[in-house]
């Protein structure tokens, strides 16, 4: 009788536990995924801060003047940041629902990416720069302040980068093609008695050439090379528009495929498939 008490009491308060657990990682959950509540909107408002100041703190280390004088405080304030951002990082794989999904996305590669050079600056020198990366995580500013409609306008951009794709491989294909040709043409026609050293070499040439860049470094010195630069120069005025249209024209086609005024206010329906107007609330038919 005495064991099955003990048993009982043993279950009982390993349930209590459990639950325990299950509350704390709910509530983490909420605070640390959500904005929407006092709670999660002043984690994530003092986490900017964090990140700004960190940041900060990275590029003041790389001032010279600065370095030296206050070497040892800005170095505490950065393992104080890394710190920091190791503990929210294992609080976010704790409290999310699904830990590989979080890990793995992008928002979770970036929180990693942002504490890793903290403690590869111990081993590998000045990657402690690298933090910078930090400031990707910004991107969730749009998510705390609501900016629905900038989110809408960035997946317009990335919906027309995505249809662009294709036309601008085939684009930097036949580019990389022609830099290949020339750049071989003018190292047999240059050689490496006028600085065409070798094929590689030349094909940096041509790129720097058919870009309109013109660092100066290399240049042709016989008339036929002249001229073949020449050529190039003009071809790489009219290959610099080819990708500014493709993605100008897909831009315009997601831009008007996104604008879907909404019968109750004629204003834009941010997304295009949204069931509700995020101005009026009206529902959109979105067969």
């Amino acid at each position: 009788m005495l064991l099955k008490v003990s048993l009982n009491h043993l279950d009982e308060q390993m349930f209590i536990n459990q639950m325990s657990g299950t509350s704390l990682r709910n509530t983490l959950y909420t605070i640390i995924f959500h904005s929407d509540t006092p709670g999660g909107r002043r984690f994530d408002v003092v986490l900017l801060w964090l990140i700004v100041l960190s940041i900060a703190a990275v590029f003041l280390e790389s001032i010279a003047s600065v370095r030296q004088q206050y070497r040892q405080l800005i170095v505490a304030a950065e393992w104080f940041f890394t710190i920091s951002f190791t503990i929210e990082y294992i609080l976010r794989v704790y409290s999310s629902p699904s830990r590989l999904k979080y890990v793995f996305s992008f928002y979770g590669i970036i929180d990693l990416l942002a504490i890793l050079p903290g403690y590869l600056g111990l081993f590998i020198p000045n990657v402690q720069y690298l933090l910078v990366i930090r400031a990707l995580r910004l991107l969730r500013v749009f998510r705390i302040l609501k900016l629905t409609r900038y989110l809408n306008e960035g997946n317009v951009l990335v919906r027309a980068l995505r249809a662009s794709l294709y036309k601008i491989t085939v684009f930097i294909t036949a580019v990389i093609t022609l830099v290949t040709v020339v750049g071989t043409l003018m190292y047999v026609i240059e050689g490496e008695k006028n600085g065409f050293t070798s094929i590689p070499v030349s094909i940096y040439w041509a790129v720097v050439t058919i870009t309109t860049v013109g660092y100066g470094d290399i240049s042709p010195a016989t008339p036929l090379g002249q001229f073949l630069a020449a050529v190039l120069m003009i071809i790489g005025y009219g290959i610099i528009a080819v990708p500014t249209g493709i993605v100008s024209a897909e831009m315009a086609r997601a831009s008007s495929a996104a604008l879907k005024p909404c019968p109750g206010c004629s204003r834009p329906v941010y997304p295009a498939d949204a069931k509700f107007c995020a101005n009026c609330g009206r529902e959109q038919d979105v067969s």
